[in-house]
């Protein structure tokens, strides 16, 4: 049931992510829908499983994206990792200042592994001048609605979860 759930998730945040959102004024410029799913791979699912759809995540980026490729799947790779190491070390479980750091975090560091790509492929070409601006208004996006997302994909995989246990269980009477 995970492994269909995190398709399902992973789709449709793609999809929101390269059609949706582009097309609306206040979201142009809004964080990477999928920075919260992989913070939440990270700290709710097995390894193998996560790694699997951050791969998968990272693929479908560089394929959608203009970027040079690998450039998703090192950022989310590097998160995933992060989020691993962290819970490693501390013991996050649902603390809301934690998870919403997370998420903050993330979005700095995707921000920052662009900014520094785009340093290496064109290094001659100056930063925009409100690149710091559109990070900045990113990560404070990040910090209102990064836990809200996680907890929205948490409590639906829960929901579903239940849901599905209860079915196999009328079944298997």
């Amino acid at each position: 049931m995970s492994y269909c759930f995190n398709i399902g998730i992973c789709l449709l945040l793609v999809i929101l992510q390269t059609t949706v959102m582009p097309d609306l004024s206040l979201l142009d410029r809004f964080y990477d829908l999928l920075i919260p799913f992989i913070v939440y791979l990270g700290l709710s699912r097995p390894l193998r499983e996560g790694l699997l759809f951050v791969c998968f995540l990272g693929f479908i980026m560089d394929n959608l994206s203009g970027s040079p490729f690998g450039l998703y799947l090192t950022t989310y790779f590097w998160l995933f990792s992060c989020v691993k190491l962290i819970t490693q070390l501390l013991q996050v479980g649902k603390r809301l200042f934690v998870i919403t750091f997370l998420v903050a975090a993330g979005v700095l560091m995707e921000n920052l592994f662009f900014l520094g790509s785009f340093a290496i492929f064109t290094p001659e070409q100056e930063f925009a001048g409100d690149a710091f601006t559109i990070i900045a208004g990113q990560v404070l996006w990040a910090l209102l609605t990064g836990a809200a997302l996680l907890m929205l994909f948490r409590n639906t995989y829960n929901w579903l979860d239940t849901g599905f246990r209860a079915v196999w269980a009328r079944k298997t009477e």
